[in-house]
Protein backbone atom coordinates (compact mmCIF):
# COMPACT_ATOMS: atom_id res chain seq x y z
CA UNK A 1 0.00 0.00 0.00
CA UNK A 2 1.77 3.16 -1.19
CA UNK A 3 -0.78 5.94 -0.68
CA UNK A 4 -3.44 5.91 2.03
CA UNK A 5 -5.95 8.70 2.50
CA UNK A 6 -7.55 9.16 5.92
CA UNK A 7 -10.56 11.42 6.36
CA UNK A 8 -11.05 12.50 9.96
CA UNK A 9 -8.07 12.51 12.33
CA UNK A 10 -9.73 11.92 15.68
CA UNK A 11 -9.11 8.89 17.87
CA UNK A 12 -9.89 6.33 15.15
CA UNK A 13 -8.52 8.12 12.09
CA UNK A 14 -5.49 9.41 13.96
CA UNK A 15 -4.69 5.93 15.25
CA UNK A 16 -5.00 4.56 11.72
CA UNK A 17 -2.61 7.20 10.43
CA UNK A 18 -0.05 6.38 13.12
CA UNK A 19 -0.38 2.64 12.47
CA UNK A 20 0.16 2.95 8.73
CA UNK A 21 3.26 5.08 9.22
CA UNK A 22 4.71 2.75 11.85
CA UNK A 23 3.67 -0.73 10.74
CA UNK A 24 3.46 -0.71 6.92
CA UNK A 25 5.78 -3.23 5.28
CA UNK A 26 6.92 -0.68 2.70
CA UNK A 27 7.10 3.08 2.52
CA UNK A 28 3.57 4.36 2.94
CA UNK A 29 2.48 7.89 2.22
CA UNK A 30 -0.42 8.96 4.42
CA UNK A 31 -2.61 11.83 3.25
CA UNK A 32 -4.88 13.26 5.95
CA UNK A 33 -7.93 15.48 6.13
CA UNK A 34 -9.66 17.03 9.12
CA UNK A 35 -12.15 19.89 9.45
CA UNK A 36 -9.92 21.33 12.18
CA UNK A 37 -6.77 22.73 10.56
CA UNK A 38 -4.91 22.65 13.88
CA UNK A 39 -5.51 18.90 14.15
CA UNK A 40 -4.13 18.34 10.66
CA UNK A 41 -1.11 20.52 11.46
CA UNK A 42 -0.36 18.52 14.62
CA UNK A 43 -0.78 15.23 12.74
CA UNK A 44 1.79 16.35 10.18
CA UNK A 45 4.17 17.68 12.84
CA UNK A 46 4.12 14.33 14.64
CA UNK A 47 4.75 12.46 11.38
CA UNK A 48 1.45 10.59 11.40
CA UNK A 49 0.42 12.36 8.18
CA UNK A 50 2.72 13.28 5.30
CA UNK A 51 0.55 15.73 3.39
CA UNK A 52 -3.02 17.08 3.40
CA UNK A 53 -5.63 15.05 1.56
CA UNK A 54 -7.35 17.31 -0.97
CA UNK A 55 -9.79 17.16 -3.85
CA UNK A 56 -6.79 17.32 -6.19
CA UNK A 57 -4.89 14.33 -4.77
CA UNK A 58 -7.65 12.05 -3.48
CA UNK A 59 -7.49 10.21 -6.81
CA UNK A 60 -3.96 9.01 -5.99
CA UNK A 61 -5.10 7.02 -2.96
CA UNK A 62 -5.09 3.25 -3.25
CA UNK A 63 -6.85 2.99 0.12
CA UNK A 64 -9.25 5.58 1.52
CA UNK A 65 -10.34 5.28 5.18
CA UNK A 66 -13.24 7.47 6.28
CA UNK A 67 -13.32 8.03 10.04
CA UNK A 68 -16.21 10.48 10.38
CA UNK A 69 -19.66 10.41 11.96
CA UNK A 70 -22.18 8.45 9.83
CA UNK A 71 -23.92 11.45 8.26
CA UNK A 72 -20.63 13.18 7.51
CA UNK A 73 -19.28 9.96 5.97
CA UNK A 74 -22.15 9.78 3.50
CA UNK A 75 -21.85 13.49 2.71
CA UNK A 76 -18.11 13.19 2.09
CA UNK A 77 -18.46 10.24 -0.25
CA UNK A 78 -21.32 11.84 -2.15
CA UNK A 79 -19.22 14.98 -2.68
CA UNK A 80 -16.01 13.18 -3.64
CA UNK A 81 -17.06 9.91 -5.30
CA UNK A 82 -16.26 11.19 -8.78
CA UNK A 83 -12.68 12.01 -7.73
CA UNK A 84 -11.84 8.58 -6.30
CA UNK A 85 -9.77 6.23 -8.46
CA UNK A 86 -11.58 3.17 -9.84
CA UNK A 87 -8.64 1.16 -8.49
CA UNK A 88 -9.15 2.42 -4.92
CA UNK A 89 -10.56 0.53 -1.95
CA UNK A 90 -12.76 2.68 0.30
CA UNK A 91 -13.57 1.58 3.86
CA UNK A 92 -15.66 3.57 6.30
CA UNK A 93 -15.01 3.18 10.03
CA UNK A 94 -18.42 4.20 11.40
CA UNK A 95 -20.12 2.68 14.44
CA UNK A 96 -23.31 1.88 12.51
CA UNK A 97 -23.56 0.29 9.11
CA UNK A 98 -27.05 0.12 7.64
CA UNK A 99 -27.55 3.81 6.90
CA UNK A 100 -23.97 4.24 5.71
CA UNK A 101 -23.80 1.13 3.54
CA UNK A 102 -27.19 1.77 1.92
CA UNK A 103 -25.85 5.12 0.72
CA UNK A 104 -22.29 4.09 -0.13
CA UNK A 105 -22.76 0.79 -1.98
CA UNK A 106 -24.64 2.51 -4.87
CA UNK A 107 -22.02 5.30 -5.04
CA UNK A 108 -19.24 2.75 -5.42
CA UNK A 109 -21.13 0.97 -8.16
CA UNK A 110 -21.91 4.22 -9.96
CA UNK A 111 -18.34 5.56 -9.92
CA UNK A 112 -16.45 2.29 -10.20
CA UNK A 113 -14.38 2.18 -7.01
CA UNK A 114 -14.61 -0.59 -4.41
CA UNK A 115 -16.33 0.07 -1.10
CA UNK A 116 -16.71 -2.10 1.98
CA UNK A 117 -18.23 -1.15 5.33
CA UNK A 118 -16.01 -1.44 8.38
CA UNK A 119 -16.20 -1.07 12.15
CA UNK A 120 -13.04 -1.41 14.25
CA UNK A 121 -14.04 -2.75 17.66
CA UNK A 122 -11.57 -0.68 19.65
CA UNK A 123 -11.49 2.69 21.35
CA UNK A 124 -11.12 4.57 24.61
CA UNK A 125 -13.23 7.01 26.60
CA UNK A 126 -10.99 9.79 25.26
CA UNK A 127 -11.38 11.38 21.85
CA UNK A 128 -9.37 13.46 19.42
CA UNK A 129 -6.00 13.09 17.75
CA UNK A 130 -4.20 13.62 21.06
CA UNK A 131 -5.65 10.32 22.30
CA UNK A 132 -4.71 8.37 19.17
CA UNK A 133 -2.00 5.72 19.18
CA UNK A 134 -0.56 3.31 16.63
CA UNK A 135 -1.36 0.25 18.77
CA UNK A 136 -5.06 1.01 19.33
CA UNK A 137 -6.29 -1.73 16.98
CA UNK A 138 -3.63 -4.38 17.57
CA UNK A 139 -5.36 -7.64 18.46
CA UNK A 140 -8.83 -6.05 18.28
CA UNK A 141 -11.75 -7.38 16.20
CA UNK A 142 -12.70 -5.71 12.92
CA UNK A 143 -16.18 -6.09 11.44
CA UNK A 144 -16.53 -6.01 7.65
CA UNK A 145 -19.76 -5.48 5.70
CA UNK A 146 -19.16 -6.34 2.02
CA UNK A 147 -21.56 -5.67 -0.84
CA UNK A 148 -21.48 -9.43 -1.68
CA UNK A 149 -20.65 -12.34 0.60
CA UNK A 150 -19.34 -14.57 -2.19
CA UNK A 151 -16.51 -12.18 -3.11
CA UNK A 152 -13.66 -13.88 -1.24
CA UNK A 153 -11.09 -11.87 -3.20
CA UNK A 154 -12.57 -8.61 -1.91
CA UNK A 155 -12.45 -9.79 1.70
CA UNK A 156 -8.82 -10.85 1.31
CA UNK A 157 -8.03 -7.50 -0.30
CA UNK A 158 -9.59 -5.67 2.64
CA UNK A 159 -7.66 -7.78 5.16
CA UNK A 160 -4.37 -7.11 3.36
CA UNK A 161 -5.12 -3.40 3.11
CA UNK A 162 -5.86 -3.21 6.85
CA UNK A 163 -2.84 -5.28 7.90
CA UNK A 164 -0.85 -2.34 9.35
CA UNK A 165 -3.61 -1.75 11.92
CA UNK A 166 -2.92 -5.21 13.36
CA UNK A 167 -6.47 -6.46 13.88
CA UNK A 168 -6.68 -9.78 15.71
CA UNK A 169 -9.69 -11.15 13.85
CA UNK A 170 -12.21 -10.21 11.18
CA UNK A 171 -15.97 -10.81 11.30
CA UNK A 172 -18.09 -10.59 8.17
CA UNK A 173 -21.78 -9.74 8.45
CA UNK A 174 -24.65 -7.76 6.97
CA UNK A 175 -25.32 -4.14 7.83
CA UNK A 176 -28.61 -5.06 9.49
CA UNK A 177 -27.07 -7.82 11.61
CA UNK A 178 -24.19 -5.53 12.60
CA UNK A 179 -26.49 -2.79 13.84
CA UNK A 180 -28.67 -5.22 15.81
CA UNK A 181 -25.62 -6.73 17.50
CA UNK A 182 -23.89 -3.42 18.19
CA UNK A 183 -27.05 -2.10 19.86
CA UNK A 184 -26.50 -4.77 22.52
CA UNK A 185 -22.71 -5.04 22.79
CA UNK A 186 -21.87 -1.33 22.67
CA UNK A 187 -24.71 1.16 22.54
CA UNK A 188 -26.80 -0.28 25.39
CA UNK A 189 -23.70 -0.39 27.61
CA UNK A 190 -23.12 3.33 27.05
CA UNK A 191 -26.73 4.15 27.93
CA UNK A 192 -26.70 1.98 31.06
CA UNK A 193 -23.43 3.55 32.17
CA UNK A 194 -24.77 7.06 31.61
CA UNK A 195 -27.98 6.32 33.49
CA UNK A 196 -26.19 4.57 36.36
CA UNK A 197 -23.84 7.49 37.07
CA UNK A 198 -26.83 9.84 37.47
CA UNK A 199 -27.70 8.39 40.87
CA UNK A 200 -27.39 11.07 43.59
CA UNK A 201 -25.24 8.57 45.46
CA UNK A 202 -22.56 8.79 42.76
CA UNK A 203 -21.21 12.05 44.16
CA UNK A 204 -20.52 10.35 47.49
CA UNK A 205 -18.95 7.12 46.24
CA UNK A 206 -15.26 7.78 46.92
CA UNK A 207 -13.89 5.36 49.47
CA UNK A 208 -16.74 2.93 48.81
CA UNK A 209 -16.08 1.83 45.22
CA UNK A 210 -13.78 -0.56 43.40
CA UNK A 211 -13.79 -2.55 40.17
CA UNK A 212 -17.54 -2.93 39.77
CA UNK A 213 -18.07 0.81 39.88
CA UNK A 214 -15.23 1.49 37.45
CA UNK A 215 -16.50 -1.14 35.01
CA UNK A 216 -20.04 0.22 35.11
CA UNK A 217 -19.13 3.87 34.64
CA UNK A 218 -16.15 3.82 32.26
CA UNK A 219 -18.11 4.37 29.06
CA UNK A 220 -20.26 7.15 30.53
CA UNK A 221 -17.22 9.27 29.66
CA UNK A 222 -18.19 9.66 26.00
CA UNK A 223 -18.49 12.09 23.11
CA UNK A 224 -22.18 13.13 23.19
CA UNK A 225 -22.13 14.48 19.62
CA UNK A 226 -21.04 11.15 18.16
CA UNK A 227 -23.15 8.89 20.37
CA UNK A 228 -26.33 10.93 19.90
CA UNK A 229 -26.05 10.39 16.15
CA UNK A 230 -25.22 6.71 16.53
CA UNK A 231 -28.11 6.07 18.94
CA UNK A 232 -30.69 7.84 16.79
CA UNK A 233 -29.56 6.21 13.54
CA UNK A 234 -29.89 2.81 15.24
CA UNK A 235 -33.00 3.70 17.20
CA UNK A 236 -35.15 0.68 16.38
CA UNK A 237 -32.56 -1.89 17.46
CA UNK A 238 -31.50 0.12 20.49
CA UNK A 239 -34.99 0.72 21.86
CA UNK A 240 -35.65 -3.03 21.68
CA UNK A 241 -32.58 -3.67 23.80
CA UNK A 242 -33.58 -0.95 26.28
CA UNK A 243 -37.06 -2.44 26.57
CA UNK A 244 -35.57 -5.87 27.25
CA UNK A 245 -33.33 -4.44 29.95
CA UNK A 246 -36.17 -2.53 31.63
CA UNK A 247 -38.19 -5.74 31.75
CA UNK A 248 -35.36 -7.65 33.41
CA UNK A 249 -34.64 -4.84 35.89
CA UNK A 250 -38.31 -4.80 36.85
CA UNK A 251 -38.10 -8.47 37.84
CA UNK A 252 -35.18 -7.78 40.18
CA UNK A 253 -36.89 -4.71 41.61
CA UNK A 254 -40.14 -6.58 42.28
CA UNK A 255 -38.40 -9.51 43.97
CA UNK A 256 -36.41 -7.23 46.26
CA UNK A 257 -39.41 -5.04 47.11
CA UNK A 258 -41.46 -8.14 47.95
CA UNK A 259 -38.68 -9.70 49.99
CA UNK A 260 -38.96 -12.77 47.75
CA UNK A 261 -35.70 -14.55 48.53
CA UNK A 262 -36.36 -17.53 46.26
CA UNK A 263 -37.23 -15.42 43.22
CA UNK A 264 -34.24 -13.14 43.74
CA UNK A 265 -31.92 -16.15 44.07
CA UNK A 266 -33.33 -17.61 40.88
CA UNK A 267 -32.83 -14.34 38.99
CA UNK A 268 -29.24 -14.02 40.19
CA UNK A 269 -28.45 -17.64 39.38
CA UNK A 270 -30.03 -17.33 35.95
CA UNK A 271 -27.77 -14.37 35.16
CA UNK A 272 -24.71 -16.25 36.40
CA UNK A 273 -25.56 -19.32 34.30
CA UNK A 274 -26.17 -17.31 31.13
CA UNK A 275 -22.89 -15.46 31.57
CA UNK A 276 -21.10 -18.80 31.91
CA UNK A 277 -22.84 -20.17 28.80
CA UNK A 278 -22.09 -17.08 26.73
CA UNK A 279 -18.54 -16.27 27.77
CA UNK A 280 -17.23 -19.48 29.35
CA UNK A 281 -15.98 -20.19 32.83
Amino acid sequence: MKTVGIVGLGLIGGSMARAYKLYSDSDCQVLGMDRDKATLDVAMLTGAVDRPLTADNIGTCELLLIALFPGATVDFLQENASRISPDALVIDLCGIKQMVCEACFPLAEQYGFTYIGGHPMAGTHKSGFSASRAELFRGAPMVLVPPRFDDIALLERAKRALAPAGFGRFSVTTAQAHDAMIAFTSQLAHIVSGAYIKSPTARKHKGFSAGSYRDMTRVAWLNPDMWTELFLENGECLTQEIDNLIGELQKYRDAIAAGDEKELWNLLDEGRRIKEEVDGV
